[in-house]
This record gives structure tokens, sequence and C-alpha cells, in this order.
């Protein structure tokens, strides 16, 4: 049996023209975390800066956690429509819509007057990112060249870093030259709409979701990008038969299980309720392992141990963002080699770690002022990010989306930046009173909570190595439902070389290739056999279960621009049609090709338009 190992490219990525200029698209939707990266951080460093605190009375508190929690007050608010605006407008046009509402958001924060003002523009912020974060990530997976996909989605978040290291380090620059001018705060908040505008205007000329475009009906556009972007524009290749052919079955599945999408159907099934126990845990766990005591209360933290000067402080914030970009790139890279579950338990076996040993040199700084103990605490920081960063920031993203299958992916993956939004508000809400409560016995609480995640990650994670999205999507349904989707790519792949054999000996002209209207063939031998029109891809799926289709889809993959949805012409040559037998579908697609009739191949009629 062939597999997505058989029909892949093996070269170096940049000697290949289509998969080059398909990364290069992809690095633009990457640029998108670094929007949320530097927003997360922004207000970490401007807490550092003294103009800051004077604009606005030194806030602290509940006030400084309510400022620092406006960006999720928004985001909840957007949550639940933003995966209706990303299946509804597309991947594209989504993530260009929440950039320009972050752009018109951050304006508005840079000349805040007042803590109201400044608290409803950064909850505007919080609308268009969450916009952004629901559409990013997803776009990239769909996309994304088979073997790039897991490395690529996880350095999507890990790109987080960048934007928050720029933050931290314009804040330095500011307080460094700017100290005593209001501009000294106001500049680091304006020049997050930099970023936020190039992606709004550039992901518009990107091209889509095959996914997306498959789901709505739009498949001579989806293998139009398949074949110029994965197969260097072969429409022959044999990764085109087999990634259509596994988009194709794993929707008609998804459709035959759910008849209705909504988010009641995140729980409706077993499956979807092993995956959303996941998404969920991974989404709370993201935010509750001691990692939003440092990242969102770093300043207090530091003068906790001993740290007074405000400068020496801005340093250390900003050298722990460029240590824990290091750390996530690398471990994005990874991420195919060595695997999803052993790098998650290995990030919270040493942040447990980590923690046990933080938990008494803080002990030791705060009931003794032990010098030695307040220097070991900094130490451990960049050892504690360390571990965080092997796992959480390169695939809390990459392994939520990948999951989860099409039809719930982006409410699945709104549901768990809902739970990582509630872990975020309630972290800066309950981090500050609890510290200023319990002091250093805070630490105890947290090497506790690691115990319970180190467990559940052990019992519950599953590894996805070296799977399509299609076949790990379906993972969680049990082994017949993989087995149906890894039979269709298969079946496509042997199809793809069978016909391009019988192309060469010119044996080309058995009944399933005819099915255009007057022209002749449907492009057969890709397109060297033509009557009117242009040439077409044949795509062949089967599946396996006999109570299933079996079928076979002919297209032209150049000229979809000129054949909506398969529709139009010019020529016999090059329409789409999907050829059924013994199917229990209602419907299929269609072909037209110049005498205007549209193919349904289940009964060999033409239906007249």
């Amino acid at each position: 049996m062939e597999t997505i190992s058989d029909v892949i490219y093996r070269g170096p990525w940049w000697q290949n023209r289509g998969i080059r200029n398909l990364n290069l698209c992809i690095a633009l939707v990457e640029l998108a975390s670094i929007i949320n990266g530097y927003d997360s951080s922004v207000l970490n460093g401007l807490q550092i800066l003294p103009e800051f605190k004077k604009h606005f009375h030194s806030p602290d508190g509940s006030t400084l956690g309510f400022m620092s929690a406006a960006q999720n007050f928004g985001g909840l608010i957007m949550l639940p429509i933003a995966p209706y605006i990303s299946d509804g407008f597309g991947r594209n046009r989504a993530l260009s819509i929440g950039a320009f509402t972050v752009v018109g958001g951050v304006i508005l924060q840079a000349l805040s007057t007042s803590i109201g003002h400044f608290v409803a523009s950064r909850s505007i912020i919080g609308v268009g990112i969450t916009i952004i974060t629901n559409a990013a990530p997803v776009l990239i997976t769909e996309l994304a060249y088979p073997t790039h996909r897991g490395s690529l989605t996880a350095l999507y978040n890990t790109l987080w870093y960048f934007g928050s290291i720029i933050s931290a380090w314009v804040c330095y620059a500011t307080l460094r030259t700017l100290m005593g001018s209001v501009w000294e705060w106001r500049i680091p908040c304006l020049l997050q709409a930099a970023p936020a505008l190039f992606v709004g205007i550039a992901v518009l000329f990107i091209p889509n979701s095959p996914r997306w475009l498959v789901a709505k009906g739009r498949d001579a556009e989806a293998i139009a990008i398949l074949t110029k972007y994965h197969a260097n524009g072969r429409d022959r290749d044999p990764l085109v038969y087999f990634t259509y052919g596994q988009i194709r079955e794993a929707l008609a599945i998804e459709r035959e299980i759910n008849q209705t999408t909504s988010y009641l159907t995140l729980f409706k099934t077993p499956g979807n309720l092993r995956r959303m126990r996941i998404v969920f845990a991974l989404g709370f766990f993201s935010q509750w392992s001691g990692n939003g005591l440092i990242s969102y209360y770093l300043d207090p933290v530091l003068e906790n141990v001993g740290v007074e000067v405000a400068q020496t402080r801005a340093l250390i914030n900003g050298g722990i963002q460029i240590w824990c970009l290091f750390v996530a790139v690398s471990a994005a890279l990874l991420v195919e080699k060595i695997g999803r579950r052993p790098l998650f338990l290995m990030s919270n076996a040493g942040m447990l770690v980590v923690f046990i040993f933080w938990t008494l040199t803080t002990a030791l700084w705060t009931t003794q002022e032990n010098r030695p103990a307040a220097n070991a605490s900094i130490a451990l920081m960049p050892i504690y990010f360390l571990a965080y960063s092997i796992a959480y920031t390169p695939m809390l993203i990459s392994y939520t989306v990948e999951i989860l299958p099409y039809c719930i992916r982006a409410r699945g993956f709104a549901m768990m930046n809902l739970t990582v939004g509630i872990g975020i508000t309630t972290n800066q809400f309950v981090n500050p009173i609890a510290l200023k409560a319990l002091g250093w016995k805070l630490y105890i609480v947290y090497c506790c909570w690691l115990v319970f995640e180190l467990v559940y990650i052990f019992l519950y994670l599953v590894e996805t190595k070296g799977k399509t999205l299609e076949e790990t999507a379906a993972l969680f349904d049990g082994k017949e439902v993989v087995q149906n989707i890894e039979n269709v790519g298969n079946e496509a792949a042997h199809q793809s070389r069978h016909r391009y054999r019988r192309g060469l000996d010119g044996d080309d002209d058995d009944e399933d290739d005819d099915g255009s209207g007057q022209g002749g063939r449907s492009g057969g031998r890709s397109g060297e056999k033509r009557g009117g029109g242009g040439g077409g891809v044949e795509i062949a799926l089967s599946r396996r279960d006999s109570s299933r289709s079996v079928g076979a889809f002919s297209l032209s993959a150049s000229d979809y621009d000129q054949q909506e949805r398969g529709l139009g012409g010019g020529g016999g040559g090059g329409g789409l049609h999907h050829h059924v037998f013994g199917s229990r579908r209602k419907k299929t697609s269609t072909g037209v090709g110049s005498g205007g009739g549209m193919t349904d191949s289940r009964e060999g009629s033409i239906v007249k338009q």
C-alpha cells in the first residue's frame, strides 16, 4: 500500500519552485503571530516605563489586572463568531479582516487619555487578534506541504516570541531615549500597527486553503493549487491524486457522521469527545503551568527577588524573550523528527522539576534574604522557559488544529482559544492577588498542579507523527475510518501511475475518461489527447468499503479560472467530472463541456442546464 511517504518530494524544498513559492506565501501568514506576540507582551514592557505609570497614575492590583485582561474581554466576545468568519469568507479574507481591526484598535490605544479609553482600545485589539488567531494557523495547516505541516504550523506560534522580543526591546529603547516624554509609552503602542497593516494587505494575494475550497464545491481551484504548489505544476503527480482523494473522502465521512455542524457537534461523538478533552486540557495547561506568573507579572516577580533597577528588569525581560524564541524555533524544527508526545512529556516533567527548585530558592530569599538563592531564582527562569517552550509554544496550536477534522476545525480551535482566554484572564486576576497573599507559598500550589498535568498528558495525548492531515484527524474515530482514508490515498496514487502508464502506451480510451459534452475526451493523458479544449487531470479514488463509493474525477487544473466549479467551457475537455458507481451519496460533482450539458455519471446521462 502506498502512503504519503511514497509520493512526496524528497529533495531540498528550496530547489522545488512550487514548494518554495508555497513556503513564501505561508511565511506571510506566519507574520500574523508577531502581531499577537507584540500585543501580549507590550503591557509587560509598558509597566516598566515611568511615563506610562505617571500617565495612568501607577495602576496596580485589580486595575492593572483589568488593563491586562482587556484584550481577552474583546477576544471572548468575538470568539464564538470568529469560526463563522473563517469558514464563511475563507481563511485569507478572515485573516485580513482581523489585521485591519487590530490597526484600528492600536491607533486608539496609542491615543489613550484615560484607563477607560485604554481598556476599550485593547478590547478592540482583542477582537481583531481573535479573528487572526482563528484563521491563520488553520490556513497554514490546510495549505502546507505534507512533510512541512507540523513544523510550519509549530513555527506560527513560535513567532509569538519574535513579536514579544520586538515589544520588549522597543520599550527598552524608548526608556533610554525618550525618558520624560509621553511618547516613551505611545511609540511602543503605535508600532504594533505596522505588521498588522502589512499582513492585512499581503494575505489577500496568497492561495486559499484547498480543504476550504473543496468543502465549498470549488474543486477545480483546489486541485489547481495542489498542482501548482505541491506538485510544482505536474498535474499527473501522484501527490495531487493522493491529497485530493483523501480530502474528499474525509469530507464525505464527516458529512455522513454529522449532517449539520455546530458547536454541539464538538461533543456529539466519542471521537470528538476524545479530541476535546485534549484540546481543553492543552489550552488550560498552556496558561496555568506557571508561565502566566512570569510572563504577565515579571516586574513584581523580579522585585520580589531583589532586582530593583528598572533598566535591569527591562534587560532581563528582553533577554528571556530572545531565549524563548531560540528554544521554540529549535523545538518546532524537531516536531516531525521527535514526535509530539515525547516533547510534551519532556516539557511537563521539566517544568515540574524547575518549579520545585524555584519554590526552594524563592522561599530562602523571602524568609532569609539569601542573595545566592535570589540569583538562583533568576537563573532558573531561562531553564523554566526552555522546558515550557519545547512543547507548549510550538505545538499548542499545531497539535490542536491537526487532530480536529475539517468540519469542526475552526470551531474546535475557537474552543481551545476560549480555554486559553479563560486561563489568561483568571491568571491575570488571580496571580497578583495570590502572590500578594501567599508570597512564595504560591509556588507550592503550582508544583501540585504540574504533577496533575504530567499525569494527564501521559494518559491521554496521542502521537500523530508521520500522518497526513486527514489521517491525523481520523485517529480518534476508530481504525476503520483511518483505514478508509488510507485506502483512498493508496488507490488514488495507484490510479495516477496506472493512467500515466496507459497514456505512454497510447491506451487512453476507456469509457471512464469520456464525460465531456461534444469535445471528445476529458483531457485524458494530461491534455495530450485533446478534443476541442484544454487538458484534464484524472483524479481517481476508491473507497475500499464495498458499501461506499468508487469514483473518478477529471478536471483541468490550468484553466480552472475559466471554468467556475467545472462549469464553462470553450472546449470539450477540461471540465470537472465525478463518476460514481454504487454510491450511497445523494450528490456528485459535475462537469460541463462545450455542449452545454452537465454530466452525472451515475446514470451516464446528460442533464440539460
